[in-house]
């Protein structure tokens, strides 16, 4: 999980410590616990050390970098060891003689001519990286700082604070960097002539902020959440394309996704946010304010990602790949609060959200979002909590207490809430089914079931490493296999796979990841280069094949599990978009057909995020959320990244608007509406 995220905090959370001997960091998470630091030494020969540790849910990235600076600020030479958050080995290095660098990484290598006051960009680096950028930046008159080994790097100034009291006073700026990644990132840094990083928020999850300051995190998170609203409804404004009144969709062949079948082609009224009406093209005339010709290509409901967690800047990810509505699976509940009402306003770039409940047990190895808990009193305190805002299920984590699960989904079920999650630690998926789930989170936390006993801790990597080391071997026609099956089809427990963010069981370091390979080159350059980066430790050949096989095998189960009558929902946990259309062509991969397979995204995501009565299908009366695309998705599954135009209550979304703003080269030319204001 939060694997995306894990990635940008190990890239982006930089700080420099120019002109101190040694400069300390601490990491918070849920309202001021210690989950890291980052301590970094300045050297009398100018060298700096940083050592750097993160943990949040029992994993996170260990690293020890030093280096020394170019008169420019930019780096002269870099070396960055250590492990992952998954535990692959990280050991990358850059050196430049003159104008000449080279550079070499577990996951590539090469050399170039450097231009003027060029900075290199570590793939695995610490917190530290972005604020010696920061530095290099503030040397530069025009304000661009070129990246090896692409792209260009630029900062404004979004706001200013005065922090502390008394002497312990200090000014801190809030500064938007653009030209890593799609979107803006903000860090806090120092107001000196040589800015450094102050301190580095991602909303609702990490404080990174220098040691004594800590109780300035929670105000300089508000300020940058203000910061970063103003932003966002101005990328919202600038992408939005509203269609006030009437407006027609005329021959679109429409795709019926409670049948999972492709009708003829048809005229689609839509008005004010709604489906008016559907019928055959040409059958009756009717006028509209505005008009789309579909021009014959298909029509389908406004795709589910049944396991997001929602970050603010996701939005046009989303809406980009046809998803205009997401169950978000876990965030600290004040920033979700927040989100959903922004959306529901207008002023967001985003998917409708439909939120679970996240609830876990209090333990060293905790993930921090929602309700953490050690009782049954405060089990009933969070469900009570969800049930009054309107959340359709709860998601229970990893170290929940085993001995409350039973009564906890009877009181769940008694508010009319679902119950879903990871299996708790030290039971197996068949116990959480049988003392009363709804739905299980993951193919690794179903596949466990096989692997696991009362002893055994999966809040560890074991939850990982254990279905890539042993799903090769085991055997699905076996008896227990069979049983477990059938048991999941008879009780009609829901399985939200995330099979495309289990790609990294098998991502060697070097070769792109094949969750991402059919998009990689309409990435930016940074991204395509944060594609070979591998997660897990895959030291030789044989684990690599073993771990090739277990993931076949993890496709192969769902597909078993889907011809047996497991209901499934598409998810991914991973980055927004791309993620849930190799989603879907895993799910036929596994022998679903195509248009089972969109079905899965539509129907079953409306069925059991329980808006069914809303959106999930083009029927009378509706929201209008709709996708078309230009291609035929229920003949070939990979025509589902040819996304020409997104309706999300009636307004218009360009999809290759979205994706040049973001940087991404477009997948498909736009359709647009006439009449359009």
């Amino acid at each position: 999980m939060r694997r995306l995220l894990g990635i940008c905090i190990g890239l982006l959370l930089a700080t420099p410590a120019l002109g101190a001997q040694t400069l300390r960091y601490v990491a918070l998470v849920d309202g001021g616990k210690n989950a890291g630091h980052q301590v970094v030494t300045t050297h009398d020969d100018g060298s700096v050390a940083v050592d750097y540790v993160f943990k949040d849910n029992g994993r996170g990235p260990e690293l020890k970098e030093t280096y020394a600076l170019a008169p420019d600020g930019s780096f002269a030479r870099y070396h960055v060891q250590g492990r992952t958050t998954f535990g692959a080995p990280v050991d990358e290095s850059f050196s430049r003689d003159g104008d000449n660098g080279q550079w070499k990484s577990t996951s590539d290598h090469g050399q170039a001519t450097l231009p003027a006051g060029a900075m290199y960009v570590p793939l695995g680096g610490t917190p530290q990286d972005f604020s010696v950028a920061i530095g290099a930046l503030a040397k530069r008159a025009d304000g661009r700082l070129p990246l090896v080994p692409s792209g260009t790097l630029t900062m404004r100034k979004v706001d200013e604070a005065e922090i502390g009291n008394g002497a312990q006073r200090r000014k801190v700026q809030l500064l938007a960097l653009t030209g890593v990644g799609f979107t803006p990132t903000f860090v806090w840094a120092t107001a000196d002539a040589t800015p450094r990083l102050f301190a580095f928020i991602a909303p609702g999850f990490v404080q990174l902020i220098e040691e004594g300051w800590e109780k300035e995190a929670a105000g300089l998170e508000t300020r940058q959440k203000q910061g970063e609203a103003k932003a966002l409804a101005e990328l919202q404004q600038r992408l939005r394309h509203p269609l006030p009144g009437s407006t027609l969709l005329r021959n679109a062949r429409v795709f019926d996704s409670e049948r999972g079948a492709l009708g003829e082609a048809s005229d689609v009224l839509l008005r004010e946010g709604r489906i008016a009406s559907i019928m055959p093209t040409g059958s009756a005339p009717m006028q509209a304010d505005h008009v789309i010709d579909a021009g014959g290509r298909v029509l389908a409901p406004g795709l589910f990602d049944m396991h997001a967690h929602y970050g603010a800047w996701d939005g046009g990810l989303h809406l980009a790949t046809g998803v205009t509505s997401i169950r978000d699976m876990g965030n600290d509940n004040d920033t979700l609060q927040g989100l959903i009402a922004d959306e529901q306003a207008g002023r967001l770039l985003a998917p409708h959200i439909v939120p679970a409940g996240f609830i876990e047990g209090e333990s060293p190895m905790s993930a921090r979002n929602g309700f953490v808990i050690r009782n049954m009193d405060e089990v009933k305190h969070a469900v009570d909590w969800y049930a009054a805002h309107g959340y359709p299920q709860i998601k229970i984590y990893n170290s929940f207490p085993k001995d409350l699960l039973r009564e906890t989904t009877a009181y769940a079920h008694s508010k009319g809430l679902r119950v879903s999650g990871h299996i708790p630690a030290f039971l197996r998926a068949q116990q959480a089914v049988e003392q009363g789930y709804d739905e299980i989170q993951h193919i690794n936390q179903v596949l466990l079931n096989f692997y696991v006993d009362d002893k055994t801790d999966t809040r560890t990597l074991a939850r990982f490493y254990l279905p890539a080391q042993k799903t090769a071997d085991l055997d699905f026609d076996s008896k227990p296999v069979q049983d477990f099956i059938g048991l999941l089809a008879r009780r009609h427990i829901v399985v939200d796979p995330t099979l495309t963010t289990f790609d990294f069981l098998r991502q060697r370091a070097g070769e792109l990841s094949q969750a991402y390979a059919a998009v990689a080159d309409h990435m930016p350059p940074d991204v395509q280069r944060g594609l070979r980066v591998a997660e897990m430790d895959i030291p030789d050949d044989a684990t690599a094949a073993r771990y090739e096989k277990s993931y076949e095998k993890m496709v192969d189960f769902t597909g078993r599990m889907y011809r047996a009558g497991v209901p499934l929902v598409a998810g991914t946990d991973a980055l927004p978009g791309f993620t849930l259309q190799r989603e879907l062509e895993l799910y036929v991969q596994a022998g679903l057909t195509p248009s089972q397979a969109l079905q899965v995204a539509t129907w079953n995501g409306a069925r059991y995020a329980r808006v069914l009565d809303d959106r999930g299908s083009v029927t009378q009366g509706k929201r209008a959320d709709l996708v078309l695309f230009d291609g035929d998705p229920t003949k070939d599954i990979a025509d589902i990244r040819k996304v020409a135009l997104v309706l999300k209550d009636g307004d218009a979304y360009y999809p290759s608007e979205i994706d040049t703003a973001l940087g991404i080269r477009p997948f498909a030319e736009p359709v647009r509406a006439q009449g359009e204001r």
